[in-house]
């Protein structure tokens, strides 16, 4: 497995995975997944990346800015998605971990999450890289009719002062 920067020519396998996890119901709110076009529009470019086997990802991660305030520079939020294949093999772990590799480069302080509380294993992983939980945001929004919580984890970068 190698770690690579997220390209247009990974875009289909990635929103693959994307509807995957979507398809499971304890990854996101979203339905459906975007259109590269959508998908790729929000992102920083320079935090994404997917996790290779050859040619085929096997998971991905990327960010998005909290918000275009300048206080907020330094804020992102991310996801990371592992094809149901390669789970259990450190593809969540060793994606995140470049990623935060790449963040803290950066100068970016804090990497934010929100996670259903009953997707155990993205909160564990989470933990194992060194977020910690902030709290529970209670029904925070509706998913398929059904009021969701959602548990709030952050990871401050230990480079920033």
């Amino acid at each position: 497995m190698r770690i690579a920067p997220m390209r247009p020519e990974h875009a289909e396998q990635v929103l693959a995975i994307y509807q995957q996890g979507i398809d499971e119901g304890n990854a996101t709110f979203e339905t459906t997944a975007p259109t590269w076009e959508a998908f790729d529009k929000g992102q920083l470019h320079d935090h994404r990346l997917v996790a290779l086997d050859g040619d085929r990802v096997l998971g991905w991660a990327a960010v998005v800015p909290v918000s275009d305030r300048c206080a907020y520079a330094g804020v992102v939020e991310h996801s990371v998605y592992v094809h149901p294949d390669a789970r259990g093999r450190g593809v969540g772990l060793t994606l995140l971990t470049a990623l935060l590799d790449s963040t803290d480069a950066a100068g970016i302080w804090t990497v934010q999450t929100c996670i259903f509380p009953e997707n155990t294993a993205s909160l564990a992983l989470h933990q194992r890289a060194g977020f910690r939980i902030i709290g529970t945001r209670e029904r925070i929004g509706r998913h398929h009719g059904t009021w969701r919580d959602v548990v709030l984890l952050e990871r401050r970068s230990p480079l920033i002062s």
